[in-house]
């Protein structure tokens, strides 16, 4: 778990909320080749971190990426409410940690700066819109 925490979206919580919520998050395990999400599936309200394994991220059919213990993936569709944008296929045996909605609105209540940090990605993206 030590690994986790050096995640950059976990990086601004405080050690000892990220460690309370990290040990109650829910695990899922997947065999090698099975599909965990489908590309243009309606989002599932889920975010994944890889505690062991690999995954293929698919586009369009395409191999685009390979992540691995300690990558998240989905954590923008969780955060935008939008369908998923790649299918993600196990490569080998899996194990996920599963960040859901109501774990980061947790988080929110009991740490003002990821409050402050997700307004500051707003507006970062806001600006780069522009």
């Amino acid at each position: 778990m030590e690994k986790l925490h050096e995640l950059k979206i976990f990086t601004w919580i405080d050690r000892d909320i990220l460690d309370n919520l990290l040990n109650n998050l829910q695990k899922e395990k997947f065999l090698s080749d099975q599909i965990i999400l489908n590309e243009w599936d309606e989002t599932n309200w889920k975010a994944y971190i890889i505690i062991s394994g690999e995954v293929d991220i698919i586009i369009n059919w395409e191999k685009i990426s390979s992540l691995q213990e300690g990558d998240i993936f989905w954590e923008i569709a969780l955060l935008n409410e939008e369908d998923r944008t790649a299918t993600v296929i196990a490569k080998t045996d899996l194990e996920l940690l599963v960040i859901t909605q109501d774990a980061i609105l947790e988080i929110m209540s009991e740490d003002n700066s990821l409050n402050k940090e997700i307004m500051r990605r707003v507006q970062e993206n806001i600006e780069n819109n522009r």
